[in-house]
């Protein structure tokens, strides 16, 4: 189920014009780390398009060469190791996405289960301090969001 959510993230989002993929470039949906959902998430990005943009995954054992990911799904062998690729990717417009099953430390969207069903939490202040906009359509659907500041 998360699998399917990670790439319709992208038509809620707007990136910086800087990064923004230019008009045939495809958005990159990167996983960072270790990937739980394998060819789950490929079939979920070659369903979706965006603005007539296709979704590519790659993936990438370190964030090194992420500077062009415009999503990231982050997952570490540990907490700790979560919490480092975080902080390698900080300051990068890439939505972050996290999962509790990689601990307590959370991207811009974060997975959690509650009574058995899917739901994340948003953090708006650090994708607004990214340069990111995240579209009040997929924040009402949040269970929760820390508000960007004013």
């Amino acid at each position: 189920m998360k699998a399917a959510f990670i790439p319709k993230f992208a038509r809620y989002v707007e990136w910086p014009a800087p990064v923004r993929p230019a008009e045939r470039d495809p958005f990159e949906l990167c996983v960072i780390g270790h990937d739980p959902y394998g060819s789950l998430l490929d079939r979920a990005a070659a369903r979706e398009a965006i603005e007539g943009r296709e979704i590519v995954v790659r993936r990438l054992r370190t964030a090194e060469g992420a500077a062009s990911c415009h999503l990231a799904f982050v997952h570490g062998a540990s907490p700790p190791e979560t919490g480092r690729l975080l902080v390698a990717l900080r300051g990068l417009p890439i939505l972050t996405i996290t999962d509790s099953r990689a601990g307590p430390v959370r991207g811009m969207i974060h997975f959690t289960t509650v009574g058995g069903r899917v739901r994340f939490f948003i953090d708006d202040a650090v994708a607004a301090e990214r340069g990111l906009s995240i579209s009040s359509r997929l924040l009402a659907l949040a269970l929760g969001v820390r508000q960007r500041r004013s």
